[in-house]
């Protein structure tokens, strides 16, 4: 319910990278938030994405060839725009506009000039992926100052939402030429803190003290950072995604969020009653399989299942210190089970081995682990994997008789990989527990799908999530809570690891009345962070834009 005190927009335009486009935790936020704002706004909220699919099938998008059809062959024509028009294959389907932004590039230096002109945004620096994601962002503007000229007026209450650096120069370019919509825009992660962190740099004791304008100079960042910065600067609303972001955004980008938009999620493709059941069984059954033909083992249902999922992205998202925890669990005499660990993040991987495609296909046991026997699908980079050099710095064997054994699976589990063959939310339900120690995580959405799984997690106070669920709980949340959140500073790497083991050591010892209460809680803290109540904020958000909108039309008096 939308409060009637807040201005609430006719129409809601929302640009991303990832509409239609699968490629990271943002995805996460506009197909799950969906559904909810459709609800709010039927057919008045149109998302727009980049067109990266022509000439190939996308089974995110089904074209509609009548739905905006007028407005479509004006834009085509007219506007000179190539667009598809059709509905995300989401909950909710929402209108959806895909846009080829390749014709911008031969126009790419007049933009980049004008950009500079108008707002000082740097892309002289640019590479890499800054050119790609301009183009695109630059062309969502223009397919909404299209759609805004052609169908709307300055009676309707408008809102331009931008997510990501990747999509800042769009807003600026109707924050110009259509500044009677108002924008909105998110930063998920700042660009240039993503960086200070994964280059291996102190970003929490320091970060009163570093300039982010230098650091960009330093690290190489300064286009992508430039247009964070004045994207941030010179919309309607600037928001973020979590607190600790929030305070980053203060100090690197000079500019403090006007509203925090927590991400939220929906439950309704987690299994509930006898298909929960059935689903963890097939789960915990393939997994024990895989890691029975790949060791020469025979783990039982006993075993206890450990996991860690998300970006290849070792340091900031812990990979490095869930090894190190485990190198230590196989020297804890507490230890009461035997633990399965698998890092399921998806690495530069060549093809399933067919080793052990031919073991998973035979009903018989084998006695004997395959060559490596620590991976599910051979990677073009053997030599110089972190995680494989992990390994194999801390010695782990997976030797019969070690009780802790670990497990690297670096495909998309798409449920098409050639050895697991069950996609990521199919696999969830057979953990026993995840670890998400995290160092750089803004939200931290895998946790939180975990737990909706009713499977416990680890997690630091240095996610987004995790400083969310200390302040729902009043305390820093313990393993009972349904999820243990670990204190993490800049400094601590072995306190973390140590805490980790703990709390595994302590899982083990649990009996089956325990488990069911901590996989209860960890449901019920999952249900508090549903879109239901999380979707006030954007509303805040809107009004936020559209006063400022209004304040700045006056100002200027266009």
């Amino acid at each position: 319910m939308i409060s009637d005190k807040l201005l609430t927009p006719d129409y809601i335009f929302e640009s991303s990278w990832e509409v239609c486009n699968k490629v990271g935790g943002i995805y996460t936020v506009l197909s799950t938030r969906a559904k909810t704002l459709q609800e709010a706004f039927p057919d008045r909220l149109f998302f727009i994405g980049p067109d990266v699919w022509s000439g190939k099938e996308n089974p995110l998008f089904t074209e509609d060839d009548e739905l905006l059809k007028a407005w479509r062959t004006e834009a085509e024509t007219k506007d000179n725009l190539k667009i598809r028009v059709g509905r995300w294959n989401i909950p909710g389907n929402p209108i959806t506009i895909l846009v080829d932004f390749t014709p911008f590039y031969a126009v790419k230096n007049d933009i980049y000039t004008q950009a500079w002109l108008d707002f000082q945004v740097d892309s002289l620096h640019a590479y890499g992926d800054y050119d790609e994601a301009s183009m695109f962002s630059y062309a969502a503007g223009k397919v909404v100052e299209s759609y805004y000229r052609h169908n709307l007026t300055v009676a309707d209450k408008v809102i331009y939402h931008a997510n990501e650096w990747m999509t800042g120069l769009g807003a600026l370019y109707i924050q110009k030429h259509v500044p009677q919509i108002a924008t909105v825009f998110t930063t998920h992660a700042t660009s240039i803190g993503r960086s200070i962190a994964g280059n291996n740099k102190p970003l929490y004791d320091y970060l009163f003290a570093y300039n982010g304008d230098q650091m960009a100079r330093e690290l190489n960042m300064e286009s992508k950072h430039s247009i964070e910065k004045q994207t941030a600067h010179h919309v309607d609303c600037f928001t973020t995604v979590s607190d600790i972001t929030d305070n980053e955004c203060k100090e690197l980008l000079e500019k403090q969020a006007d509203v925090v938009l927590v991400n939220g999620f929906e439950d309704d493709f987690v299994p509930k009653g006898r298909s929960y059941s059935a689903k963890r069984q097939k789960a915990r059954k393939a997994l024990l399989n895989v890691a029975n033909k790949l060791l020469g083992t025979r783990l039982g249902d006993d075993t206890m299942l450990v996991g860690t999922s998300g970006r290849y992205e070792f340091k900031n998202k812990g990979i490095n210190v869930y090894l190190e925890a485990l190198n230590r669990l196989t020297r804890d005499k507490n230890l009461k089970r035997d633990v399965l660990a698998f890092v399921s993040v998806p690495g530069w991987v060549g093809e399933p081995r067919k080793d052990l495609a031919e073991r998973l296909k035979s009903k018989e046991d084998f006695d004997t682990p395959l060559e490596c026997p620590f991976i599910t699908h051979w990677l073009h980079n053997m030599s110089h994997d972190q995680v494989l050099d992990m390994l194999k710095y801390l010695n782990m064997s997976n030797a019969k008789d070690m009780r802790v054994k670990v497990i690297f699976m670096p495909c998309y589990l798409d449920g098409n990989d050639g050895i697991v063959n069950l996609a990521y939310y199919d696999l969830m339900p057979g953990f026993d527990l995840t670890v998400y120690p995290s160092y750089y995580e803004p939200w931290g959405y895998t946790p939180l799908e975990s737990m909706a799984f009713k499977v416990p997690t680890i997690t630091t106070d240095l996610a987004g999530f995790g400083l969310w669920v200390n302040t729902l709980k009043g305390h820093y949340a313990t393993l009972q809570d349904g999820v243990k959140v670990i204190h993490r500073t800049d400094y601590n790497y072995s306190e973390v690891a140590d805490a980790i083991r703990d709390t595994l050591t302590e899982y083990s010892a649990l009996s089956p009345k325990e488990i069911e209460k901590v996989r209860k809680n960890a449901a019920a803290v999952a249900e508090q962070a549903l879109w239901k109540y999380f979707i006030k904020n954007y509303y805040v958000a809107y009004d936020v834009a559209l006063r400022n909108a209004a304040k700045r039309l006056e100002e200027n008096k266009f």
